[in-house]
């Protein structure tokens, strides 16, 4: 694990099984961000080869344990479709215990997108991912985005975005991946968390980590 990823949950064998997405703690204003108003929404960016960004419609999540829904709501959105996170959390068995497991996300992500192969789970089950596993989300991520998809990952812990500031979420959380450049080395994160922090970038490398004892969607 490296340094500047601060700290992981310990999963138990039971916390392995639940895979959850939902922010531990009361709702605050920076997570509680139903008025937020959503983001202008960006034009698909054909940037130069090895970069490319993806326009979303952005909206924060209303509550702390809709982070699943609104997660899948932003990814769909790069493809023009803008879907109720209730009608989705409905579909994917959202309690206030979260979203169980990015498995249950991988099904409403291909009924929403038209296909029944669109979208499929990967795991990276090890308490930190090695080389293989990260190389295998950066391709994932690349060939998502260039087919105009965004991944939907399942996160847990703390790690640090590009610019050195940190986003921690030790009771689990899902992310967007909409973006990358420097050939998929570095990746842009659409987070229903904080309409005051919805996008940033962090390394592939991070993110990896950030996933690892979970899983994600992709292509």
């Amino acid at each position: 694990m490296r340094t500047d990823l601060i700290r992981k949950t310990a999963l138990t064998a039971a916390g392995l099984a639940f895979t959850g997405g939902a922010i531990a703690g009361p709702v605050t204003a920076a997570y509680a961000a139903s008025d937020a108003k959503p983001a202008t929404q960006t034009q698909n960016d054909r940037k130069p080869a090895g970069e490319r960004q993806l326009g979303v419609r952005y909206e924060a999540q209303p509550n702390f344990y809709y982070c699943g829904p609104a997660a899948t709501r932003n990814a769909l959105s790069v493809q023009g479709k803008d879907i109720s996170v209730d009608a989705m959390a409905k579909e994917m068995g959202t309690t206030e215990a979260g979203t169980n497991s990015i498995n249950d996300i991988t099904p409403v992500l291909n009924k929403e997108t038209g296909k029944n192969d669109a979208y499929r789970s990967v795991e990276i089950s090890s308490p930190d991912a090695d080389a293989t596993q990260t190389d295998r989300l950066r391709a994932d991520i690349v060939r998502t985005v260039d087919d105009g998809r965004a991944v939907v990952a399942n996160i847990a812990g703390t790690s640090v975005d590009t610019d050195g500031e940190a986003h921690s979420f030790e009771g689990g959380h899902y992310i967007s991946v909409v973006g990358y450049r420097d050939g998929g080395n570095v990746v842009k994160i659409a987070d229903s968390a904080d309409a005051n922090t919805a996008s940033y970038e962090v390394t592939v490398e991070h993110l990896a980590d950030w996933i690892a004892t979970r899983g994600y969607a992709t292509s």
